[in-house]
């Protein structure tokens, strides 16, 4: 069966205000990065899996993306499957 690696990058909606970037952007600047305008924090999961095919291996981890690894009251999640040799 095929394997395939996924990464699954999940942040918060623009919408939704993200005080670990502003005090990360507020540091960058007094280090002296004051061309950062903004940083938003977010998070990418790493998965390996097996399928029979990509259009199955996209439908599960985007059930698994929208339903566990994200809330999708406050996060959007975007998905990147590439096909891996064993």
């Amino acid at each position: 069966m095929p394997h395939f690696h996924a990464t699954v990058r999940v942040g918060l909606r623009p919408s939704v205000l993200d005080p670990a970037g502003e005090a990360v952007c507020a540091a960058a600047r007094r280090l002296g990065h004051g061309a950062i305008q903004s940083i938003r924090i977010g998070k990418a999961i790493e998965i390996r899996l097996e399928a029979p095919d990509a259009a199955t291996a996209r439908q599960q981890l985007e059930s698994l993306s929208a339903q566990l690894l994200a809330n999708p009251v406050m996060e959007t999640w975007s998905l990147e499957l590439h096909s891996q040799e064993v």
